[in-house]
């Protein structure tokens, strides 16, 4: 009974007080060929839990995992080594209290940790301001457009060449459901400062991305200046959280938003989430920033408090006057954010961020080694992009059958094909010599 907690007595009981013959009576209005006439063809019948587990077991041990074999695969969800402590405090009792804080006097752990996760995306985005998280880093691009529209009174948002695919579709998705007309900038792989010449006085925002899908890094501060003259805004995108322990943060670029992926800082790959969107802006613009805002006060005893300071989200404002539909926030994966900056601190982001580059370039020198191989990304943090003489698709399926994730193919992120001979690949303080050995050396081979 742990499933299935209903007796036919209790049916029968149910039925009856609801005046319902039997439970066909609910699916009248649906059409009988739309109806099943009997068992789903190809489904088996129902198995105990234990054959169920088994099944399923089997199942989970075809993939292969990123710990499995040597990972190179990065494109906006990054291998990173997340300390056991990290798990270990996002299960303390002071941390799991109500799962969203409308009542602030028993929600003081979750609404602390959202105050400090705000503080530390703030600090790293060298932004005034950062909201208590967002879904992921595509629907945070997303939001960004349509607030800068918001705050502009225009209807044209212009996407640079180097946006991540999956960014740039949910930021269209969002954007033409409302009207807002999107420019997409052909795809370079070192491009970002073509956004500067595509601003005009219709413009709401140019959105760049440092580095950007193809790992390139780049100083947007020549585009704050252009979109500024315009009186346009400057949103700037990252996939790759720990690349601000070491390149210009937003901020210093003169970016207005801020916004991005934090999977990398206390989240697993998961096989794709869930993960934590960031969201920072200038202090201006925090009220039609989307989402909600922790704040710290003082009680009626003068004791520290933390409490919901701004809620300008659907929940909690008249519908019309929300400035986004987003209900909630990624609190777990916010929290172990937070535990594991918490645990590195700014000089440990900085040293991470070191070991990833220096892991990147190791990784660089060894394929640029081989012949036919060439290195496309001209300046990159842990992620780069290089050519190869043969079909990338091809070349990551005899990678996979050496044992070896190599990488992203260009062409799968792509429209039409493009690129088809370009893999991304990513090295991360997870990566060893003995892992860029065994690439090299694969690599070699097939090329």
């Amino acid at each position: 009974m742990r499933y299935l907690p209903l007796t036919p007595e209790d049916r029968a009981a149910m039925l009856n007080t609801i005046g319902a013959a039997s439970v066909d009576d609910f699916y009248q209005d649906v059409p009988q060929s739309a109806r099943l006439g009997g068992q789903i063809e190809g489904l088996p019948n129902h198995q105990g839990e234990l054959a169920v587990e088994r099944h399923m077991s089997r199942l989970a041990a075809l993939n292969t995992t990123a710990s499995d074999v040597p990972f190179f695969v990065g494109c906006g969800a990054y291998k990173h080594h997340v300390p056991a402590s990290v798990d270990m405090v996002i299960q303390r009792s002071e941390f799991l209290t109500t799962y969203t804080p409308y009542q602030p006097e028993i929600a003081q752990g979750t609404l602390q940790t959202l105050f400090e996760f705000q503080t530390q995306v703030a600090s790293m985005t060298a932004m005034d301001v950062a909201n208590a998280s967002m879904y992921d880093g595509s629907t945070s691009c997303a939001e960004a457009a349509v607030m800068a529209c918001r705050v502009t009174k225009r209807k044209k948002v212009v996407l640079s060449g180097g946006i991540h695919p999956h960014y740039a579709a949910a930021t269209r998705l969002l954007c033409e459901a409302q009207g807002i007309e999107v420019v997409q900038l052909p795809t370079a792989v070192d491009g970002e400062l073509e956004l500067a010449n595509h601003v005009d006085e219709t413009t709401a925002c140019v959105i760049g991305q440092s580095p950007n899908v193809f790992g390139t890094v780049t100083d947007l501060s020549s585009v704050a200046d252009a979109a500024h003259e315009k009186k346009a805004l400057l949103v700037s995108v990252f996939t790759e959280a720990v690349s601000l322990g070491l390149v210009t943060p937003p901020g210093e670029m003169g970016a207005d938003i801020a916004v991005g992926e934090g999977q990398s800082i206390g989240g697993a790959l998961n096989f794709g989430g869930p993960y934590v969107g960031l969201f920072a802006c200038t202090k201006k613009l925090v009220r039609q920033m989307p989402g909600r805002l922790c704040g710290e006060t003082v009680d009626a005893e003068g004791k520290r408090g933390f409490v919901l300071t701004l809620s300008t989200r659907e929940q909690h404002i008249r519908r019309d006057k929300a400035t986004s539909n987003i209900c909630t926030n990624s609190g777990l994966c916010a929290l172990a954010f937070t535990a594991h900056m918490t645990l590195l601190g700014g000089k440990g982001l900085r040293d991470l961020a070191v070991l990833n580059h220096e892991a990147a370039c190791d990784l660089a020198d060894a394929l640029e080694a081989i012949d036919g191989v060439e290195i496309v990304t001209p300046r990159f943090f842990n992620e780069f992009a290089f050519t190869t003489p043969l079909d990338a698709e091809a070349v990551i399926a005899m990678l996979e059958e050496r044992g070896i994730l190599g990488g992203v193919r260009a062409s799968r992120l792509l429209p039409n094909g493009q690129m088809n001979n370009v893999i991304i690949a990513a090295a991360t303080e997870c990566t060893t010599e003995e892992d860029i050995e065994a690439y090299a050396a694969a690599l070699k081979e097939i090329v």
